[in-house]
């Protein structure tokens, strides 16, 4: 598994983008923001999916 590839949970996405649970889910439900990956009742995130939503804000 590539860096690209990895899950990532929720406080990972936090710190990654720097923004909170909050505005997380209110764009994945305005559909801004990528949907998360459940495994089991866990929320993942792809790294490359939150990669490529950072470079389509610059």
């Amino acid at each position: 598994m590539t860096t690209q590839d990895r899950l990532l949970k929720l406080t990972g996405v936090e710190k990654i983008i720097s923004l909170k649970k909050d505005f997380i889910y209110s764009n994945i439900k305005k559909g801004l923001f990528q949907k998360p990956i459940k495994v089991g009742k866990a929320s993942r995130w792809k790294m490359s999916e939150i990669q490529k939503w950072i470079d389509e804000l610059e």
